[in-house]
């Protein structure tokens, strides 16, 4: 291939790389631009390639993502390769049966790579709804706030960040990993989540913060138990955080009532000491829950203001919702 060719063809790999790590839906792939690359001699070597950039990348083999999601993908490849060449590619073929051999499982990793060339991986229900809960899911304006944490890391740096709703846990363990904080708070009310978010947090090399053996460079790393309704300040004040996050937590009229009051107690317990910075993200699915939000934000005298929205570059989320990210003054 000729360089500018060969660089068209490193993009491409390099979104199918990230995509196919990631992604929810094959959609998104840039199956049009495939086409055109497979209609080049070389189209054997560019499969090969491809392969070895998704099912065959060392975090997939290590944590293997859906079998449902890795048979959808390599059928959707043979169908590409099929339509301009007749000639089948047997590794294609050899690859796709070992998969369709793999065993399914409820519990399935989704990988995240990261800028640094590290990457996040999460052990997740294939179920939206799970135990009762959603949290066992990452959703996309954790995507998105975890993108503003490693664009924006001197908001956090050596800082003690308390996350509200950490679900999964994507969101923290980029931050961890990307934002030296001096520590991190992971915390949820639901029992089932917390055990999946100490899985995900030990699964990603991070060590909790009884574990005297943990890496000193890392962050202290606490999953805390914490339900909006019921704790008060004593409780509270044991985080002390710097920091406050959440994502997509605005979810319902009960739910905006009991975030602003878990963090107007938050506020109270840091005492002579500065409030608590607030970055709350969501996606605007209803405007008038969005606006109950800012309502009820300004009865109890708290300020906020809209952060700039940033571009798309890092993780795969939906391309055409609309995300929102405010900065709240306690």
């Amino acid at each position: 291939m000729a360089p500018e060719e060969n660089a068209g063809t490193e993009l491409l790999l390099q979104g199918f790389e990230r995509r196919f790590l990631a992604v929810r839906t094959l959609r998104s792939f840039p199956w049009q631009s495939l086409e055109a690359k497979l209609r080049d001699s070389s189209y054997s070597e560019l499969l090969r390639d491809i392969l070895q950039k998704t099912v065959r990348h060392p975090v997939c083999v290590k944590h293997p993502p859906s079998v449902k999601y890795a048979w959808f993908f390599l059928s959707e490849l043979i169908k590409k390769h099929e339509a301009v060449h007749t000639e089948p590619l047997d590794k294609l073929y050899e690859v796709l049966a070992e998969t369709l051999m793999a065993k399914e499982s409820t519990q399935g990793h989704r990988s995240y790579l990261l800028s640094s060339g590290g990457s996040v991986t999460l052990s997740k229900s294939t179920a939206i709804i799970s135990h009762g809960t959603t949290g066992l899911v990452t959703w996309d304006a954790a995507l998105y706030l975890a993108e503003w944490a490693i664009e924006n890391p001197a908001a956090l740096i050596n800082r003690t960040v308390l996350e509200l709703g950490s679900g999964a846990g994507l969101t923290g363990l980029a931050i961890c990993k990307m934002c030296r904080p001096r520590a991190y708070i992971f915390s949820d009310p639901h029992s089932r989540v917390l055990e999946q978010l100490r899985g995900n947090v030990l699964l990603n090399g991070l060590s909790l913060e009884a574990d005297i053996t943990g890496n000193l460079d890392s962050p202290r790393v606490t999953v805390a138990q914490l339900d909006w309704d019921v704790a008060m300040v004593h409780q509270l004040s044991a985080f002390q955080p710097d920091v406050v996050i959440a994502a997509d937590v605005l979810y319902c009229p009960e739910a905006i009532v009991s975030l602003v009051g878990v963090l107007q107690r938050l506020a109270a317990c840091r005492e002579h000491k500065r409030a608590p910075e607030v970055y709350v993200a969501f996606t605007v699915r209803n405007p008038e829950t969005c606006q109950l939000f800012t309502t009820e934000l300004g009865r109890d005298g708290i300020r906020w203001e809209a952060e700039a929205h940033h571009d798309q570059k890092l993780f795969p989320y939906g391309e055409h919702l609309e995300m929102a990210m405010l900065n709240l003054t306690l």
